[in-house]
């Protein structure tokens, strides 16, 4: 049985550089890496880099006059962070002041303005059923040309189980006024008959014109004093819209007539809330371009289900349903049958449009609204001057740890030293790496982290050294010693950085902004110690065990058995003393 083991033990040892290869081919991969996405340095965090500043100012919902406390503000900051920061690493700080105001700080070198648009769209979404719809200066329309084509702003809204779901929004002049498209069309859910049966000259007839309704009247008018071509008559048309009620919107985009659509819409039949998870994708069977794609909770498929359902007997424009985005009307895809499951929005999205919305509508919308007060530039002259003293008091640490290990280890401080170095370059290329792949930040804290990271590496190495000084003690020869010491040690160096990261996971979970930076660089670089000891500290020691230098235990080598006090070789004191017990005898 044992022959074998000293079998595999002698070729382990014969081939220590098989790891040594392997690392540092791990190290030029990753630096190509680095190098091939243009990112050659760490992203820097707002402390360091300088940034942007938004404040947000909470307003009350309509009918809501108690919507701002701090329950909704709490809840806000938590869906605007996970909004911008993803993993939480990306330094993008989001916290209240006060009882409505939000702050909102964005580091340099991140897309503010698809931040800002992350941080203050409230992303409510309804799927409400259009009622009537023209293009912005227009006649209003209840039966589109067959011909028509151009949507309001993205181009389509589709089911995944009804391909035959196409957009439809046409700025033709045909059908009858406003008022009775209101009257019959204002509850499409609540009766599954045609909502355009009357005949267009009965319905402008003086006598139903005089039948309307206080409501119906005022939303009448309302539309026709739509100005969809002016853009902030656009952001906050129907925004303030309860959904139960009836409301005007505008298209988020122009049609292909070069015109923005405006809307008479009914109440919303399915929310936001209804969706159990949504996502960007490319539409690869078309080519047409990237679209976002919902998949709903059991009750949403229900609902979807049930309002297209009745939107398929009615005529145009009474058989589409807008989705409509904070107020905007992103897409007003026509119904030919029930529809349920699935749906997508698809169109003239870009790929990072499309992300921003998925993204949003999965973190859910925001339970307030918000508007920008300010927006200031942040400056990174105070966090220079911190960073150029945390660099300093980095630089005296290593020095020191550098010069005790030159002083107590001599020879063995150039292999310490030399991990140390691969340490830091691993560190370096994976945080410059996990900038663009995370959005991971470096910032103060974070740097703090690196720092503190060279005394949890130096012990590693102390721990083995002083685990093969022990063998060396006991009177073996080197290449044994370094063997022998090695499972010690590693069990040592496993138990003491499990708890570091440990220590490193908990803080990342319990905290928020730049203590997470902390967090993450130290459980980083504890696990690039684990790295770094197996696959270059001992196979670099197992080959230097080979040579003269260290292996006949020179004075300079940290090694040497008489400074060590070692004992003599067992071997050598049992052949002395068998003569002697021979001649008794």
């Amino acid at each position: 049985m044992a022959a074998p083991k000293k079998g595999r033990s002698a070729s382990a040892q014969s081939r220590p550089g098989r790891s040594l290869a392997l690392i540092l081919i791990a190290i030029a991969a990753l630096t190509g890496g680095m190098f091939a996405t243009g990112h050659p340095t760490p992203r820097l965090g707002i402390d360091l880099a300088g940034g942007t500043s938004i404040t947000l100012t909470a307003k009350n919902e309509p009918g809501q006059p108690n919507a701002i406390n701090k329950t909704n503000m709490d809840t806000a900051v938590d869906i605007m962070n996970r909004r911008v920061n993803g993993l939480g690493v990306s330094e993008a700080e989001v916290q209240t002041q006060g009882s409505d105001n939000i702050i909102v700080n964005i580091p340099k070198g991140t897309n503010s303005e698809q931040a800002r648009k992350q941080v203050g769209t409230t992303a409510k979404l309804y799927f409400r059923p259009v009622l009537a719809t023209e293009a912005s200066g227009g006649t209003a329309k209840a039966t589109p040309s067959p011909s028509a084509s151009g949507s309001t702003s993205k181009d389509k809204a589709t089911s995944s189980s009804s391909p035959s779901a196409t957009p439809s929004a046409s700025a033709t002049t045909q059908g009858r006024p406003v008022s009775d498209a209101l009257k019959a069309g204002s509850s499409p859910s609540a009766s599954g008959t045609p909502s355009s049966s009357s005949s267009p000259s009965s319905s402008a007839s003086p006598s139903a014109s005089a039948s309307v309704d206080p409501a119906t009247a005022k939303l009448q008018a309302q539309y026709a004093a739509l100005d969809c071509s002016d853009k902030a008559v656009r952001a906050t048309a129907g925004s303030d819209a309860r959904p139960t009620e009836p409301t005007v919107a505008c298209g988020q985009s122009k049609d292909s007539t070069g015109q923005y659509q405006k809307y008479v819409l009914g109440a919303a039949e399915v929310s936001g809330t209804d969706i159990k998870k949504s996502g960007a994708v490319f539409d690869t069977q078309t080519g047409a371009g990237w679209k976002v794609t919902m998949e709903f909770t059991s009750g949403g498929s229900k609902k979807f289900a049930a309002v297209t359902g009745k939107l398929a007997q009615n005529q145009p424009p009474q058989n589409q349903f807008a989705i409509v985005l904070d107020g905007q009307v992103v897409s007003d895809p026509r119904v030919t049958e029930s529809l349920s499951g699935t749906a997508e929005i698809s169109g003239s999205f870009t790929q990072t449009e499309a992300q921003d919305l998925a993204n949003m509508l999965n973190y859910g919308a925001l339970p307030l609204s918000f508007k920008e007060s300010s927006v200031t530039t942040v400056t990174a002259a105070l966090g220079g001057e911190q960073l150029h003293a945390g660099l300093i008091a980095g630089a005296i640490g290593l020095a020191l740890v550098v010069l005790y290990l030159v002083i107590y280890y001599r020879g063995l401080s150039a292999i310490a030293i030399a991990s140390l170095g691969v340490s830091a370059i691993l560190t370096y290329v994976l945080m410059a790496l996990l900038g663009p792949a995370i959005g991971f930040a470096l910032n103060l804290p974070a740097v703090c982290g690196a720092i503190v990271a060279i005394g949890i590496t130096a012990d590693s190495f102390i721990v083995f050294f002083e685990r093969i000084r022990d063998e060396i003690r006991e009177g073996r020869s080197l290449r044994p010693a370094v063997e022998r010491a090695w499972p010690r040690a590693r069990r040592t160096i496993l138990v003491s950085d499990f708890v570091s990261f440990l220590a490193a996971a908990v803080l990342f979970i319990v905290t928020v902004g730049k203590v997470q930076g902390f967090a993450f660089t130290l459980g980083l670089t504890t696990v690039l110690d684990v790295v770094v000891v197996f696959l270059f500290t001992k196979p670099l020691m197992t080959l230097l065990a080979r040579r003269k230098f260290f292996a006949e235990g020179h004075k300079w080598s940290g090694l040497d058995p008489k400074r060590l006090g070692a004992k003599p070789p067992l071997r050598r004191t049992r052949r002395a003393s068998a003569p002697v017990d021979t001649k008794e005898a």
